[in-house]
């Protein structure tokens, strides 16, 4: 190899021990190890940074936006309470889980699903008395299995699409062309969850279920007149296994029902009074067909979309100490709407409005971005913060970004647009219909991710380019066993096994991408088409199950599940055996 080739593999390789040991950003690592790379002049700056142009990289870009619609409008949150139910038994219950879950990562980023879904999976948990260790690790599970059946389900099948698109002659695959692997891999997936995550997992508490929060607020709400909850009973609306919120009492027509059944049925109208812990108040805005009782959040400037939930403390210096919210002229002085009161952990008596205000009563309220700036340092306040990921949803809207999302689909489906143009076409049109505001579409897209992709496409395009690719595959032929009497399903079981153990130490995109161009270039001896290569590819990157640091999903659950390592091998690493297995059988009938 020339020392070109030599340079690039040794910046690769200091930048996945760096990964590896946590020392330093993904994203950070690869940039650096590309800037290296250019400056030795291993290869031209131009074809280094050709990467931000990629179109599975512009598709992924695109699709944060349209994933903003489907959360800013509750369409997500929405979803999940329709899809998870009351189960039977713990084993129903994870079958309710990961079957939609799956379903919905075919079309949606793993991650934001998989985010979305921890609330309410903790909820729906505690409602029902299931062990939340047991729930959490089978849906990030679930979520990467789903993302490997369509072309959109995962950042790493475009990217890997992407690149085979750019090989001479490749056309890459369709929609649902990854599915003839994807699904199969699903089906052995959920199957071995389902006989073994309820004996193998913990069933221990979680980590966050042995906090308790002092904050007790009193918050009133809505049933909207021609929503969906008016006729359904308390239960029904599940409104009566709130975690850690209780349904104080109903006011109709003028009187107080203080005692409240399950089978009592709601009517529009109803003001709901509500007890409870923070998070569970924040978690009532996104519920369908509820709406907070106060109308002066309706006499904000700031459009509903483009509003924050925010913790403010009052002082005893305030003008509003002695007086009632509505006296003290709340929304009009600040213009911010309180939609609850905490008062040392206790029930605030009286409507929203009549609630005489006192010197430490925190009160959660709905304002503009620019109302934390503005009374940070405000003497009315001892203490005022934005609660991170709480949006005002617009439920009136969430038919109209899942209508979207069909759009995009059936287009690319039938062959109309590219997944780039439907992508673009999808994004544009959830902010005119007003799923989402144009800065909360810039604010959604994860430049950590877009970076870490751009600098593993030029790091990839670095080993085709210094010849590093043509001698890492020739390598990998040889420990193999060479060309003379190797089958192709036997190349493509090493591709899987070397693609897993590196996405357990880096990110998968960014393992994917590495992999490409050696895995192409080892195939081109043995006559093998590029297609069934990135197949394997696509599928390998994600079947990261074995560690909880291997995906970002699987690390997003484990401080809520109160897992440790031991309990990912142990699940695991046979379910990354089984998907490899089945990848490579499905992959050898398709295309080989």
């Amino acid at each position: 190899m020339s020392w070109q080739a030599w340079l690039v593999l040794g910046a690769i390789a200091l930048a996945v021990a760096l990964m590896a040991l946590r020392r330093m950003a993904p994203d950070t690592a690869l940039t650096g190890a590309l800037v290296l790379v250019v400056l030795s002049g291993a290869v031209p700056a131009g074809e280094a940074f050709a990467g931000l142009a990629n179109e599975g990289l512009l598709t992924i870009a695109f699709l944060y936006v349209v994933v903003a619609g489907l959360e800013d409008t509750g369409a997500v949150h929405w979803l999940a309470q329709a899809m998870l139910g009351r189960p039977r038994g713990l084993r129903a219950a994870q079958a309710r889980l990961m079957l939609p879950t799956a379903a919905l990562s075919a079309f949606m980023n793993n991650t934001p699903v998989v985010a979305v879904l921890i609330p309410a999976v903790t909820d729906w948990a505690r409602r029902l008395g299931l062990p939340l260790s047991r729930l959490l690790l089978p849906l990030s599970y679930a979520a990467i299995l789903g993302g490997v059946c369509t072309l959109i389900g995962s950042s790493t099948n475009l990217i890997v699409n992407g690149l085979l698109e750019q090989l001479p002659g490749q056309r890459g695959l369709g929609m649902f062309e990854i599915a003839w692997v994807g699904l199969p891999c699903l089906a052995v997936g959920l199957a071995f969850l389902l006989a073994f995550a309820g004996r193998w997992l913990p069933e221990g508490r979680s980590a966050l279920s042995l906090l308790e929060d002092p904050r007790r607020y009193t918050v009133e709400m809505l049933v909207d007149e021609d929503g969906p909850l008016v006729g359904r009973t308390v239960e029904e609306a599940g409104l009566r296994h709130l975690p850690e919120l209780f349904l104080v009492e109903i006011e109709r027509a003028g009187r107080v029902l203080p005692a409240i059944a399950p089978h009592e049925r709601l009517q529009g109208g109803d003001r709901l009074v509500f007890a409870g812990v923070v998070d569970s108040v924040a978690d009532l805005q996104r519920i369908r067909g509820l709406r907070p009782a106060t109308d002066q959040i309706f006499k904000l400037d700031a459009p509903r979309p483009e509003r924050v939930l925010v913790e403010a403390v009052v002082s005893d210096s305030s003008p509003l100490v002695g007086k009632s919210i509505r006296e003290g002229r709340f929304r009009t002085r600040y213009n911010a709407a309180v939609i609850a009161v905490a008062r040392n952990g206790e029930r605030v008596q009286g409507k929203i409005g009549d609630i005489v205000l006192r010197p430490g009563d925190t009160l959660l309220l709905e304002a503009p971005p620019s109302f934390v700036d503005q009374q940070r340092n405000s003497r009315d306040f001892l203490l005022v913060s934005r609660l991170e990921g709480a949006v005002v949803p617009q439920h009136e809207r969430a038919p109209v970004a899942l209508a979207v999302l069909g759009v995009m689909v059936g287009a690319v489906t039938l062959g109309g647009l590219s997944l780039l143009e439907g992508a673009m076409l999808a994004a544009l049109l959830m902010v005119l219909a007003g799923c989402t505001s144009a800065s909360g579409a810039r604010q959604r897209l994860d430049w950590q991710v877009l970076i870490t992709i751009a600098a593993s496409l030029g790091l990839g395009r670095a080993l085709e380019a210094s010849g590093a690719a043509q001698a890492l595959g020739a390598l990998l032929l040889d420990a193999v066993g060479g060309l003379d009497g190797l089958h192709p399903a036997a190349f493509l079981g090493a591709l899987f096994v070397l693609t897993a153990l590196l996405t357990a130490l880096i990110s998968n995109t960014a393992a994917a991408v590495l992999m490409f161009p050696v895995a192409v270039a080892a195939a081109d001896p043995l006559g093998l088409d590029p297609v069934p290569v990135a197949a394997v590819l696509m599928v390998a990157a994600s079947a990261s199950f074995a560690t909880p640091v291997g995906y970002q999903t699987n690390l997003m659950v484990y401080g809520p599940g109160g897992y440790r390592f031991a309990d990912y091998l142990r699940l695991g690493l046979p379910l990354t055996a089984l998907v490899g297995v089945t990848a490579i059988g499905a992959t050898s009938l398709r295309w080989l």
